[in-house]
């Protein structure tokens, strides 16, 4: 039955405060959601990118809100339609109704759609750790680039409730490449963006640099720009963004959506400790070039 199984998942997850029990509970519908996704097609033209991805397929100790998504090949005549009718039929088979905002004939490249529902209050009121106002609505947007930047890698994923699902993700590489993308290029400051950076470098993975220059070359404040993009210069302009960001209003954006048992590594945030981890992203893209170029020849130069 749902109602027990989603009691048991959220006692898995051990919510500590009100704020946690409201993201353990999204986080479950969006597992809902992909795995309808995946029974539409969808992950036959689509690859899951970003935060949400990092959550929920590599166990980033974070949660996240939308669902985010990027074409395999551009295609201006996308449409959420058929994905969102089996979003809507199968999960209304459970017991959890979707209201519908279905933006995809909006202008521009990036096609949006708004998930609402407040079922999920009614099957699980009793079983709740944390009281929740009732008729209180949980929303899941989803977002799918139409017309992504070239050269992003992807690879297959499963997901193992509410059943097992196949889906296509971004790699990590690529990810970090759009990550960089967002760091550098976003009009404002987001905590989660950087809290994502730090996750990366400490598990030493180094941007797909030429997929960072063609989404740089595409939005940006050097759109249109031919950049010779270097590690050197990947780490000179991240400097300078450290440099020149508030961070106790970095931490603030991002608190929300960590844990309890993380905010002391959120208290740590300031130039300093981006700077240090810099400083080890300089060690990861230094021991990639060296693995490229790999050892000289016995009496080389």
């Amino acid at each position: 039955m749902l109602r027990d199984t989603l009691a048991a998942r959220i006692r898995e997850y051990r919510p500590a405060n009100a704020i946690e029990q409201e993201n353990v509970l999204q986080e479950l519908l969006q597992h809902f959601v992909l795995a309808s996704l995946s029974r539409s097609g969808l992950f036959a033209e689509a690859i899951f990118h970003g935060g949400t991805c990092l959550r929920i397929v590599h166990g980033i100790n974070r949660f996240s809100e939308d669902l985010d998504f990027l074409l395999k090949r551009p295609d201006p005549g996308f449409r959420w339609g058929n994905h969102l009718a089996q979003v809507v039929d199968d999960c209304h088979l459970e017991g959890l109704r979707f209201e519908v905002l279905d933006k995809s004939e909006a202008v521009g490249a990036v096609r949006k759609a708004f998930l609402k529902t407040d079922s999920i209050g009614a099957l699980l009121s009793v079983e709740l750790p944390f009281h929740r106002l009732a008729g209180r609505k949980i929303r899941i947007k989803l977002e799918v680039d139409t017309n992504p930047p070239a050269g992003s890698a992807f690879e297959t994923s499963y997901l193992a409730f509410p059943n097992t699902a196949v889906i296509t993700t971004q790699s990590l590489p690529s990810g970090f490449a759009m990550k960089s993308h967002a760091l550098l290029c976003r009009e404002y400051v987001k905590g989660r963006d950087w809290y994502d950076f730090v996750w990366y470098v400490t598990r030493r993975i180094a941007p797909d640099l030429p997929l960072l220059a063609a989404a740089v070359a595409q939005q940006g404040p050097w759109k249109g720009q031919a950049l010779e993009l270097s590690p050197g210069w990947l780490l000179d302009t991240l400097a300078a963004k450290i440099d020149a960001i508030d961070w106790p209003a970095a931490r603030e954006d991002v608190r929300r959506f960590v844990p309890a048992g993380d905010q002391q590594g959120v208290d740590a945030w300031s130039k300093e400790f981006f700077r240090f981890h810099l400083g080890r992203l300089a060690e990861t893209l230094s021991d990639q070039k060296h693995r490229a170029t790999g050892p000289s020849p016995p009496g080389g130069r």
